[in-house]
């Protein structure tokens, strides 16, 4: 068994690796420009703070400082990508392998996640969703260490409180996976009273809270502006009576249409279903709790209010839907007929990054074609021909104030729209379209 555990942790190794190297090197090739949330990321993060217009300061956070380190190159911010995929990964390995005490069953948990959209062909662009997914998973393990403890430990209690403040910190929606463990909790504890009340409960609450203080202060000092950016995305404002029925059922449709790959494994992996649910079963009423009531309460949150939700805003929502899909089929999977399913997985593990390098290299009028260093060099020449001093401020939207904040070596700092306030602070400056460049 020791031999069988090391080899499934050796394959495990290998995949990741290659997923890691696969979705690092093909973007990083085919890609001219950085998307547009990794250049969006960058230009916040040249002037961070405990907040910005659109998000909480997470997502600049970690870019910047690889940006400080590496500099402006691509494949840096590629990499930063995969490897907090490949963190989440191995949380979800982790956590399937104590729930199944198996590890080929963890390993196909896994292996069955590589398939959903959300965790191949987005992953290239980091932005707000992926910055969230290690911290899931975290999230969700230390959860689950408290969940089957007898004995309550203060430091799963405490990095709960540290990983879920970090993740919301990362995007808002964070909450929704929250709000699911809390429940599954209150219900354990205060109606089924199959659980003692812990006070070192209330550490995991106490931490969160704490490490919120300065962007809630942020928060409050900017009108809350993050707030009202994620409502109008939303299209709360604009919602009709019809859209309480339109967009919940494009919402599960959406849903649906995401895990066609993933249930195409599930079938090669099992040849009849027959599902037999025991809601006494305390690892499965935890694996509904972390999978299926987070995307209940998205679901139940576009009915009521009529907000449309965004397909990309559920990527941390499936990191565990291969454990408790395997959960629910153990008794139907046959290890000893695992060949179908292997080849299933490869097909698509390589057709992800093929079908990536083809859109990649077949148009050219993507954000990923913009010519962000060519125009770089340019503004620097022409600024050059005016003036001495060196740029240090740019103004103009997140994309091209984003790209010039990127590019140029002097790394100016991306400030935010050009407005004539702005402009009258500046020593020297010079406009281009609807950019400008400065020097304090």
């Amino acid at each position: 068994m020791t031999i069988i555990n090391k080899n499934i942790n050796n394959i495990f190794y290998i995949f990741v690796t290659a997923h890691l190297i696969f979705w690092t090197v093909i973007p990083s090739i085919t890609n001219h420009n950085l998307p547009l949330d990794t250049i969006e990321a960058l230009a916040w993060g040249s002037n961070l703070d405990w907040g910005f217009n659109k998000h909480p300061p997470m997502s600049a956070f970690f870019p910047e400082i690889l940006y400080q380190i590496f500099g402006p190159q691509d494949w840096v911010f590629y990499l930063l990508s995969q490897i907090f995929v490949i963190i989440s990964f191995y949380y979800v390995f982790k956590f399937s392998n104590e729930i199944f005490n198996n590890k080929v069953l963890g390993l196909i948990s896994v292996l069955l996640i590589e398939t959903i959209y959300f965790y191949n062909f987005t992953t290239p662009e980091f932005n707000v969703n992926i910055c969230q997914l290690p911290f899931w998973s975290l999230t969700v393990y230390y959860s689950w260490k408290i969940y089957i403890s007898k004995e309550i430990k203060f430091l799963d209690c405490f990095l709960v409180g540290l990983f879920a403040a970090i993740g919301f910190l990362s995007k808002y929606l964070f909450i929704y996976l929250l709000v699911s463990i809390d429940l599954l909790f209150f219900y354990l504890i205060f109606l089924k009273k199959e659980r003692k009340f812990d006070f070192k409960y209330l550490i995991s609450f106490e931490v969160f809270l704490l490490v919120l203080v300065p962007h809630l202060i942020w928060l409050y000092n900017n009108e809350f502006i993050t707030i009202t950016y994620g409502l109008a995305r939303a299209g709360l404002e604009q919602s009709s009576f019809i859209d309480h029925i339109k967009f919940p059922l494009i919402f599960l449709l959406k849903q649906l249409g995401i895990m066609i790959p993933f249930l195409i494994l599930c079938r090669l992996l099992v040849k009849k279903i027959k599902l037999n649910l025991n809601f006494k079963d305390k690892k499965l009423l935890f694996l509904l709790a972390i999978n299926v009531l987070p995307i209940v309460l998205m679901f139940l949150t576009s009915l009521i209010t009529g907000s449309k939700i965004r397909t990309m805003w559920m990527t941390p929502f499936y990191l565990f839907f291969g454990s408790l899909f395997i959960y629910l089929l153990q008794a139907q999977v046959n290890l000893k007929k695992l060949k179908p399913f292997m080849i299933g997985f490869i097909f698509f593990f390589f057709l992800s990054p093929v079908l990536y390098a083809y859109v990649s290299i077949s148009n050219d009028d993507k954000r990923t074609d913009y010519p962000g260093k060519e125009i770089s060099i340019k503004t620097q020449y022409a600024w050059n021909q005016q003036f001495s001093s060196t740029i240090n401020v740019v103004l103009g939207d997140e994309w091209s104030g984003g790209n010039l904040s990127y590019h140029l070596n002097s790394r100016p700092i991306w400030e935010g729209v050009v407005e004539r306030e702005k402009l009258d602070q500046l020593k020297d400056y010079m406009c281009l379209d609807n950019i400008c460049v400065g020097a304090r």
